[in-house]
This record gives C-alpha cells, structure tokens and sequence, in this order.
C-alpha cells in the first residue's frame, strides 16, 4: 500500500478512553486509512517516536461566526489542537437578518462577546440574509480547521418579530409558526442545533437586555420542533447562572427537549463561594437522563476546566481604574505614554484617590474582586494559591488592594496581567471542577474562542488540560485517555459529529501529534491582526508538533502552514460504514 501520509512508532491515544499504545498512523484522502504496524510506503512519513497521536480537538463553545468570515485561521484554537470549532453559541450570530437590523446584531454581538462594533462594521461584508445563506458565505471561504454551527435564537427573534423582538416582547402565533419554519430551513441547511441565553449578564452594548432574554416556553418548544421537522440538532442553552436560576430556566428547556426528544447541553458554572448552586443544575441533568438507554445521557452540564474570569491589563478592555475619571483622563494616550503618566506620584494619587463612575462595562464588577484577583505570570498559573491574591499581597505589604493592583498592573512596562476568577475556584481550588469534569454526564467547554477579544483568552484550555490536568496539577491529576476522550470522541458525540473524534479507520484524519514533556502554555499576548486594526488576546503553545486536519498539516511545531483544508460541517455526520 501507498498511503499519503504515515506517522510512525507514536503513541497513540485513540480517543475512545483505551489504554495508549505504540503504532502508526496512516492518511489517505483525509481519512485514517490504517492503525497499528503499517506496512508500505507514503508521500510523507512523520517519526512520532516519544510523542502522542491523538485525533484531533472538538470544541463545542466558540464565537468565530465573525472571525470565520474575515480570517482563514481560527485562532487561538487551531494552535491548541483544535481541528473542528462549534460556534453561534448562547444565541448570538449575524443570521438570519435584514440589512436594516445590521446594527442591531452587532450591538448584541458587541455586547455580549465584548467584540467591539467597528470590527464586525469593518469585517463583515453581509453578503446574506437567510440562515442558509450565511452558511453559503462560510462554505465559500476557506479556513484551517473545521466550524459548524447553531442557529442563534436572537437573530432568529429579530428576524422574526422586528423591533418586537428586540424589545422582548411575546411572540404571535404567526410569529412562533414562522420561527419554527426557519429553524427547519436552518436545520435542513446545515445547522448544527439551536443555541439560547438567558444570562442576565447578557446584554447589548447599549445596556439592554438581549432579545431572547426571558423566552418563554411555547417559543423554545416552538424552534425545537422547528429543529426536529428537520431531523433533529443539539439545543445549547446559558441559564441565568448569576441568579441561581437553575430551576426557572432549565426546567422549560429541559421539558421542551424532553417533548420534543432532542438533546441538550447548558452551560454550568460553579460559584466560588456560597451555597452549591451547581448541584441544583446536576440533579436536573440526573433526572432528565433518568430514562435513557445505553447510548449515554442526552443532556450535559458544559463546564471549563479552569476559573472562569478576566483578564485585566492596560492594554486590554479593564482593568481595575477604567471607571475612574482620573483614568480616564489618560486612557487614550499610548501604552508607553500612560505607564510613564501612572508612574507620576501626583497621577498615582489622584487615580487612587477618585471615585469610579456608575458606568461602566457589565463585567466591571468583577475589577475589584481582590481575594479573587491574581497576577497571571509567564507561564501563566490558572490554580494560584490564595496567599497570591491582589488581596492577600496587599494585606502583606500594608497596603490597599487599590495600590497592589496599580503597582503589578504597571509591572513588565504595563504589559501585565491580572486574572480575575469569577466562578469555577470554590475556596480558591479546581478540585470541584475535577470532580465535575470526570461525570459522563458532563462535556467540556466554554472556550468562547473568537469572542471577548480584549478580556478573556480561554480558548486555550484543551492545552491547560494535557499540561495542568494531566502532568503538572500537584495532586489530583487525570489520566491522559480520559482527558483525550472528553477533548475528542465525547463532544464529537454530543454534537452529532460521528465521523471525527477517534483514529480508528475510516473516521476523519484530523490528528495531533504531541510531545507531552515539552508542552507548555505561553501567557497571552495582543495582537493588532483583527478588522479596522482591532486588538484581540492570542495565546500560544509549545509541544504541538504537528495538527492535521482531513489529512493536511496546518501547523508544524506552532508553525502554521499555507494549508486551509477547513470546511463548514454542515449538519450532524454519520460514522463510517465501513
């Protein structure tokens, strides 16, 4: 035999959950053509000897429906490992919509994904207006991984209802018909499932809440049945975690899906303190997949593998003194310029010494969260011990918080960063979200690559979980063929993607090569690359030897290639026959 790529005497960890075991590899016509002792020649061989093959990352979570349209790379995911990205999650998109509700979507968009307006205003070229037709747009476009994607419920809402829509008001019966024909039309031409928020801090960039803010049931099980006319799809759903509002959202979601006989997947979250609300949200998951066979729960709890949070910096959308007048003053000057200001005793007291506005970003909250809030290094430490707090280093000194966090933020020329840890480090641990994240019942996720561009950079956490997870984490560390199972086969299942996930032949040749001993995680860094010269966060990795997608390498040791064999999946995939 004559294969077109062979990758030799690697360890090959399947992604099915089996023990690793040394073998090769072999690619043909972007499928896996053999596994095991391969005999015969290829175009190309890779020595895998000491490293890791594994299929490719399957991430369930992301936001690149604008990223998709103006860039060929999917970045940061494609450079950990990522091959096939799911995106229009928490029901925000750019389809379906009318050329005058342009500005609507993006207010939403800018809003809740912190991706700032004249970028999408600069990058998108709207060359559509139906759900199919924006699948068209990204079908015509080529890429380096692979993206699929929901129909987003407030698009669809605008689209529909108009400024009713956008204005929250109850649809019509005519209004709930015609969104249930779209959500076919949007199944049949390729979409993935239906994504829906309710989070409270959901809102537009004008401060309002997003159209499909308190949705009631007849019109979720309205776009379910849509969903299911069509042959079914995943519903997606963020409940309104800052309330605890487990019971009220998810029940109606959850009895729509169980009605209508679709899966689910929502977004869960763990509160660093107070009671356990994420256990309210697990016993509904228990109960609703009470009743399912052998295939495996059809409703899952979404949870990141690390502290959800921010990332604050100078340079980045917050910080601790962006609601501060005094900032504010000097908040445009560049970077250079405003540390060299920051630096002035009399500038110094007079930020320190202000008062902040009322207004502000929703999340800004958060910016002085001191107990919680963490100087995040190179490489950078997602579990830091409590005694490293902002709070912690400033009770030390016999200083304020407000001091600490002013003096690290103008650390490595104002270049520093700080980490503020929202919700998934219960008194100041992961070991929550270990338990968390060994439950059949529970999917990993909520990278939200392609979104929060200034403010979060989480898209890296398939690499967080095959360093801090696997090799580094003191205690309580997970075996590799679990971590690479729930990173592959799990959400390649859940997603109805049944012909990726695993080398097993036949399936999609979307592979990693790894040398686990040598990975690591870079801090994150701002890249000017995004539309009308936007910023976003960016985040490398070493150990990636080499990504493959449908048997074409897109990155050789962190460095990508001209190859762009990404295609839109459109739709749920069935496995290979044979």
């Amino acid at each position: 035999m004559t294969y077109e790529l062979v990758i030799r005497g690697g360890t090959i960890v399947d992604g099915l959950g089996g023990d690793p075991y040394i073998g090769d590899v072999a690619i043909s016509d972007g499928l896996i053509a053999a596994v095991g002792t391969v005999d015969g020649t290829a175009d190309r061989e890779i020595d895998a000897t000491g490293l890791l093959v594994t299929p490719g990352f399957v991430d369930l979570h992301t936001h690149y429906d604008g990223q998709a349209i103006w860039s060929d790379r999917m970045t940061p995911s494609s450079a950990h490992g990522v091959t096939t990205a799911v995106m229009g999650n928490c029901g925000v998109g750019f389809a379906p919509c009318r050329p005058e509700d342009h500005d609507t979507l993006v207010d939403v968009m800018a809003g809740v994904e912190d991706i700032p307006g004249v970028v999408m205003v600069d990058g998108l070229p709207w060359t559509w207006e139906t759900f199919p037709e924006f699948l068209d747009a990204l079908d015509s476009r080529r890429r380096d991984i692979d993206v699929a994607a929901f129909l987003p419920h407030s698009p669809l809402r605008v689209y529909v209802m108009g400024r009713r829509g956008v204005d929250r008001e109850l649809p019509t019966a005519e209004d709930l018909a015609l969104m249930r024909k779209l959500a076919e039309e949007a199944i049949r031409a390729g979409a993935v499932g239906f994504a829906s928020s309710r989070l409270t801090l959901h809102k537009t960039a004008g401060g309002q809440p997003i159209p499909s803010y308190e949705a009631e049931y007849a019109e979720i099980e309205a776009i379910a049945r849509g969903v299911d006319d069509a042959g079914g799809g995943l519903l997606q759903f963020v409940p309104d975690l800052m309330a605890g509002d487990y019971e009220g959202a998810l029940k109606a979601v959850f009895d729509v899906a169980s009605e209508v006989g679709l899966p689910v997947t929502c977004t869960l979250a763990i509160g660093n303190a107070g009671p356990p609300i994420h256990l309210d949200a697990l016993r509904m998951v228990e109960k609703a997949n009470a009743k399912v066979g052998a295939d495996g729960p059809i409703v899952t709890g979404q949870i990141f593998p690390r502290p959800i949070g921010l990332v604050l910096g100078l340079d980045l959308s917050g910080n601790p003194f962006v609601m501060y007048p005094s900032y504010r003053e000097i908040a445009d000057l560049p970077l250079a310029e405003r540390v060299a200001e920051m630096r002035k005793p009399d500038v110094r007291e007079r930020i320190l010494t202000d008062t902040p506005a009322a207004d502000g970003h929703p999340l800004m909250f958060a910016a002085q969260a001191w107990d919680y809030m963490y100087p995040l290094g190179d490489p950078p430490n997602y579990e830091p011990a409590e005694e490293h707090s902002i709070g912690a280093r400033a009770r030390s000194r016999n200083v304020s918080p407000l001091e600490e966090a002013y003096d690290r933020l103008l650390d490595d020329d104002g270049h520093a960063m700080l980490l503020v840890t929202l919700a998934n480090f219960r008194d100041h641990s992961l070991d929550t979200v270990a338990e968390l994240i060994q439950r059949d019942d529970v999917v990993l996720g909520l990278g939200d690559g392609g979104a929060h561009y200034g403010m979060i950079c989480d898209a890296s956490f398939p690499t967080y979980m095959l360093t801090h997870w696997v090799r580094d984490r003191p205690a309580g560390r997970l075996p590799l063929p679990r971590v690479i199972k729930e990173l592959t086969s799990v959400p390649a299942r859940i997603v109805g993607m049944a012909d990726r996930g695993q080398l097993t032949v036949g399936y999609k040749a979307d592979v990693n090569i790894i040398d686990a001993a040598a990975m690591r995680l870079h801090q994150p860094t701002v890249q000017a690359d995004l539309p009308a010269g936007g910023r976003r966060l960016d985040q490398r990795a070493d150990g990636y030897v080499a990504t493959i997608v449908s048997g074409e390498i897109i990155a050789e040791n962190g460095v990508p290639t001209d190859a762009r064999p990404g295609r839109l999946v459109r739709g749920r995939q069935a496995a290979p026959t044979s």
